[in-house]
């Protein structure tokens, strides 16, 4: 990294080449090579909320900087796309459903810190009751707690996912899962990699 240019953590253009891909791909989520192409999406969005936290945390960015960051970061990747093919849309909706807690994890850790209470697992177990009960922004609140946690260490067992229901929160503890590896190994996913 220069000291003369400013970072930049992500671009429009590197997410419009993902959906490139992904367009003219033949993608079939049973299929190993589809299912990599649109995890490596994922975690390079996950990559770049984890070096904005990094660079946050390392004093290379203020707090109003490193939120301003995740912004314009957000504002890339949770845009509605556009197309033709619904199954396709249907996918990267599902991706963009998934970082959806780890964008608001990585605000409320730049704002506040990591939860003062509770473990990831908790937190998990906590928001998959609130969306049995249909209380969705309170199970995101519990998944954005437990991504504080994430971001300052914790590890998010996997097994526990084994145990709630496939749903909202299944689909952001996967958004959560690759902010863990981001968090361990911020390594930029090669465009190429699939």
């Amino acid at each position: 990294m220069s000291d003369e240019a400013p970072e930049q953590f992500y671009t429009e253009e590197r997410w419009q080449n993902w959906l490139t891909r992904v367009e003219d791909e033949e993608l079939d989520p049973e299929n190993e090579d589809s299912a990599r192409l649109l995890l490596n999406l994922q975690d390079d969005a996950a990559i770049a909320i984890a070096k904005i936290v990094s660079a946050y945390e390392d004093d290379r960015l203020g707090q109003e900087e490193a939120v301003e960051e995740l912004n314009q970061v957000r504002d890339i990747v949770l845009t509605e796309v556009d197309f033709d093919d619904e199954e396709k849309m249907m996918l990267i909706d599902g991706v963009q459903t998934s970082l959806v807690p780890a964008f608001y994890s990585a605000e409320e850790f730049i704002a506040a810190g990591p939860a003062e209470e509770g473990t990831v697992d908790d937190f998990v177990r906590a928001a998959a009751s609130a969306e049995a009960e249909e209380d969705l922004d309170t199970a995101l609140g519990y998944c954005v707690q437990a991504g504080t946690l994430i971001i300052d260490g914790e590890e998010l067992d996997m097994a526990v996912v084994e145990e709630i229901e496939y749903g909202l929160v299944s689909e952001w503890v996967n958004g959560l899962d690759s902010l863990q590896s981001a968090m361990s190994d911020p390594e930029l996913v090669e465009e190429d990699e699939a």
